[in-house]
């Protein structure tokens, strides 16, 4: 974000405003903005649910989720910025008092005719809520106009395309900001810095130099109360066709003519679409499906032993794949991914393993060369490692892996924006370069179709792995067919 913030003037107007959404993040998140200057007296928030409540009653509301994080009068002063409307919206005759409440809104704030409209409801009301946006006259004609949009953004290639024509009756596609909250965390923001910003890095980002890219997306819980949503997503549409891809966009990009968010996309989706598509054979070769089982410790149970999931289920908890890329950069290097469930611990990281140096040391212990290894750790502790290769303390000349490591600290914690203020805060600037676009998220579907169809069909294994480890043994079969190796083991 900016050091000298610019007020950002705006209405938005907030489908699903009493939800635990609104109430977790997006009301905290407007609130550090607010605190930081960049909402201050030119906004409004509209908070809209079917349920009637009043105006005071709302900003109690909103009070309460932002009560510790401020003073009384700058939790007082901000949520006189908020309104209610109780909003049915699949009743065009509701849509009328929101265009009155905008337009009020905008007058009496000076909010310069921006409109920020924000899906925070069931995905099934997407596409009605932004047909009727625009049919029943909600759009600026003075200011921008955005619409942001929570996950799931379709279940498949197909619905993913019914959603965007809907979406599209309304809002051009870089109006539709998409949103992957894993794009907001701070180190995921760091992996172009890291890469452009460094020559040394810039220079070897490629095949000649990198021998395989790793995603690891692991998270310690089971699926604890999300069973219902979990049995029919799996982890391959929950993290794999969005926040996975997302990430491996970055790393593979190309160098992106500048870094406006219009030429940010532009590389995303120009090695997107050199992505290899695989067939049914293939699916099976280069993924791998499991689902947890029992662990050592009683309370961890087996996917099929929880609450709500058929006992029979072949939902995958667990996925790991290799991507190919088809171009002159990444041809022969695998990009490696993997997500689960229960597993040894939580980590979201990347490793960008280099290939081992063939420097000819004559008599002095070449073996003991490693592959270096640059690690971006994303969660839950931000840093950057890197494994270089240096002399051992010994009289005899004698090589050694050394640890190189740099950790967020503690002030920088502090001051880190949690991803929806970062996201929020993009969205108002006009900045899509951390949103998904469509070209990007139709490549992703059709993708993970593929590996669906291969999997419904149960044309693949199903591997079930131990609670608390680091997953099927099949997915250290997977790396190890290339003589790769998984860097990080938990």
């Amino acid at each position: 974000m900016d050091n000298k913030p610019t007020e950002l003037p705006l209405v938005l107007l907030l489908f699903g405003g009493t939800g635990d959404l609104a109430k977790r993040k997006l009301y905290p998140s407007l609130f550090n903005l607010f605190k930081k200057g960049y909402l201050q007296k030119h906004f409004a928030v509209i908070g809209t649910a079917r349920h009637p409540l009043d105006d005071e009653k709302f900003q109690e509301v909103v009070r309460q989720s932002i009560a510790k994080n401020g003073t009384e009068g700058q939790v007082k002063e901000f949520a006189a910025h908020f309104r209610y409307s109780s909003h049915d919206v699949t009743d065009l005759k509701d849509y009328g008092k929101l265009k009155n409440m905008l337009a009020k809104l905008d007058k009496e704030f000076d909010a310069g005719g921006n409109r920020i409209f924000y899906m925070s409801v069931a995905p099934r009301f997407f596409g009605q809520i932004a047909q009727a946006i625009k049919s029943e006259g909600l759009m600026s004609d003075t200011g921008y106009n955005r619409l942001m949009v929570e996950k799931p953004f379709g279940t498949s290639y197909k619905t993913a395309e019914e959603l965007q024509n809907q979406l599209e009756s309304g809002f051009s596609d870089d109006q539709i900001f998409r949103i992957d909250h894993y794009l907001g965390k701070e180190m995921v923001q760091n992996i172009p810095a890291v890469r452009f910003g460094n020559p040394i890095l810039d220079a070897t980002w490629n095949k000649n130099y990198i021998k395989n890219v790793q995603v690891t997306l692991a998270e310690q819980l089971g699926v604890e109360e999300r069973a219902g949503y979990y049995n029919t997503a799996g982890a391959l549409l929950d993290m794999i066709q969005n926040h996975a891809f997302q990430i491996v966009g970055w790393l593979a990009m190309e160098k992106p003519s500048s870094f406006s968010d219009t030429d940010i996309r532009a590389a995303k989706n120009t090695v997107f679409s050199k992505l290899k598509m695989y067939d049914e054979r293939e699916v099976v070769a280069n993924f791998v499906r499991g689902q947890y089982g029992r662990g050592r410790e009683v309370w961890q149970k087996s996917y099929t032993e929880e609450p709500d999931v058929p006992a029979d289920s072949k939902n995958d908890t667990y996925v790991a794949g290799r991507l190919q890329f088809e171009n002159d950069r990444w041809t022969g290097v695998p990009f490696y991914i993997r997500t689960g469930k229960r597993l040894a611990a939580k980590q979201t990281r990347v490793d960008i393993v280099y290939k081992k140096s063939s420097f000819d040391f004559g008599k002095f212990n070449q073996d003991k060369l490693s592959e270096p290894v640059l690690s971006i750790l994303i969660d839950p502790v931000g840093g950057i490692n890197f494994s270089l290769n240096g002399k051992n303390v010994t009289t005899e000349f004698e090589t050694r892996s050394d640890l190189l490591k740099w950790s967020i600290s503690d002030q920088d914690k502090v001051e880190t924006p949690d991803p929806y203020e970062r996201m929020l805060h993009d969205a108002m600037n006009g900045d899509g370069s951390n949103f998904a676009d469509w070209n990007g998220v139709s490549i992703s579907w059709k993708f993970v179709d593929q590996i669906a169809k291969v999997w419904a069909e149960d044309k693949a294994p199903l591997e079930i792995y131990e609670s608390a480890t680091m997953g099927p043994v099949a997915s250290d079969r997977l790396l190890a067919e290339t003589g790769d190796r998984w860097i990080y083991r938990g």
